[in-house]
């Protein structure tokens, strides 16, 4: 059974900075193309960040790049996102999700599995 946990959510004020992990259990993250997403309140579920199965490429939303990263341990099996300057636009719950195996970071449509969501909270 495929379990992805995430931690790190929170409340920071604005220009702060967070990191969330996403534990995964059942399944082997160096053999996935990982990603984030996030869901604010009222709005649909949008692409955050995505990195390829091999690990060496990334991927981001327009809106988080330059101020988030996606990183990878494989002994640990844990996916984490370092999030800074955050802005309270970027309050939202925060999904971890294994997307396909062996696939590239911008193949990041239709994940196979869905961790539960960690709420992040920013604060002017």
């Amino acid at each position: 059974q495929v379990q992805l946990v995430e931690s790190g959510g929170g409340l920071v004020q604005a220009g702060g900075s967070l990191r969330l992990s996403c534990a995964a259990s059942g399944l082997t993250v160096s053999t996935y193309a990982m990603g984030w997403f996030r869901q604010a309140p009222g709005k649909e579920r949008e692409f955050v960040t995505g990195i390829s199965w091999r690990g060496v490429s990334t991927y981001y939303a327009d809106s988080v790049k330059g101020r988030f990263t996606i990183s990878r341990d494989n002994a640990k099996n844990t996916v984490y996102l370092l999030m800074n300057s955050l802005k309270p636009d970027d309050t939202a719950v925060y999904y971890c999700a294994a997307v396909k195996p062996y696939a590239a970071a911008q193949a990041m449509g239709d994940p196979d599995y869905w961790g539960q969501g960690t709420q992040v909270t920013v604060s002017s």
